[in-house]
């Protein structure tokens, strides 16, 4: 599953992920998996989650994703949510990870995004 992540830095906030060790997959049919490693760079201060969507570029298909809590770490580890797999029918496609940071009001302070090809 080669290829690097690329971030997109907003308001000085960065990360990137490895897809890690999920289920092969070219059928189209993903599998409900649990979460990419991501290494955070930047967490805006005050933050107390990120909410992570991830989307199939070549075709606009949303993989859903869910919400991690910070835990002073700048990596979340798999397990902090489940998502739909990358799952192209039709070789590799570019997929793009958004990250949506929250303070404990539930505001947004931070937002980036970062992409990497599967598989």
């Amino acid at each position: 599953m080669g290829g690097f992540s690329l971030p997109v830095v907003a308001d000085g906030f960065s990360f990137t992920f490895e897809w890690g060790n999920i289920p092969s997959c070219s059928d189209g049919s993903p599998n409900d998996v649990t979460n990419p490693i991501f290494t955070l760079s930047n967490v805006p201060t005050g933050a107390k989650t990120i909410d992570f969507e991830l989307i199939d570029l070549d075709v606009d298909y949303d993989h859903e994703g869910g919400t991690a809590t910070l835990s002073g770490s700048n990596i979340i580890q798999p397990g902090a949510f489940e998502y739909k797999s990358p799952c192209p029918p039709d070789g590799s496609h570019v997929y793009e990870w958004t990250a949506t940071v929250k303070n404990a009001n539930g505001d947004k302070i931070g937002k980036a995004t970062s992409e990497k090809e599967y598989p």
